[in-house]
């Protein structure tokens, strides 16, 4: 890894404020003066620091949030605000990455991190991952809908959704609903309702596997996870 990169995600500034550091011969790696920043060091042998403060550095960043409507599920976009981008500069330089994704009018539970095998064992479709949402639904939503639900329904395009339960906490002219799904199909929520004739007007996530939305968190607000949250996910078999 490139010292600059080392030190930027080690907190001790931008890429061009390490530069100066660099320069001003204030990096020193294995007790040597360092002062290319494309210098190649080991993160996990090498001892590096500045001005004699040893330096720490750390791999992964895991962030939970409470996604706003009106801000997509990407790093980056031309026309629209990121998740990305409400995240502080220090924390971007991690290049992290929304974890699947919640459409623009969607909010609720997001997990950002630049950790892959870990995004990677939460989105595969073999690992069945658990995904609770709540809905607004504009329409009477009735315990035949649940079993429709329970036994899986037919998609738009064919498809038919793997078994899903439904928890229906208001059954009126808009019924409130939570959605558990196993999977994470285009608009999976949205369309499962489409298929019985109905349409949601609201759709939060709530929780996805072990890790469940701090209720503590207003809309745009993120958090890192506690070393607990951390264990569980990365302890899910």
């Amino acid at each position: 890894m490139r010292i600059d990169k080392l030190l930027s995600n080690s907190g001790f500034g931008s890429r061009k404020e390490v530069k100066i550091l660099l320069k001003a011969r204030a990096v020193e790696v294995n007790g040597e003066t360092v002062h290319d920043p494309k210098f190649q060091v080991n993160e996990k042998a090498d001892h590096v620091s500045i001005g004699g403060e040893v330096v720490v550095y750390r791999e992964f960043l895991y962030v939970m949030m409470n996604k706003p409507q009106g801000v997509i599920s990407a790093t980056e976009d031309r026309y629209d605000e990121t998740v990305i981008d409400l995240l502080t500069e220090s924390e971007q330089r991690f290049e992290p990455f929304p974890v699947g994704r919640l459409d623009k009018d969607t909010e609720g539970l997001l997990l950002i991190t630049n950790d892959g095998k870990l995004a990677h064992e939460l989105l595969s479709p073999r690992k069945h991952v658990d995904k609770t949402y709540y809905a607004k639904i504009d329409g009477v939503v009735t315990e035949e809908d649940g079993a429709a639900f329970l036994k899986g329904v037919v998609l738009d395009d064919g498809y038919e959704t793997k078994p899903a339960t439904l928890h229906i906490l208001h059954s009126g002219e808009q019924s409130e609903i939570e959605l558990t799904i196993t999977e994470g199909k285009f608009h999976q929520v949205k369309r499962m309702f489409e298929s019985i004739g109905k349409q949601v007007v609201f759709l939060k996530r709530l929780s996805m596997g072990p890790l469940e939305l701090d209720d503590t968190l207003a809309l745009g607000q993120y958090r890192e996870l506690t070393e607990e949250e951390l264990n569980k996910l990365k302890q899910r078999k």
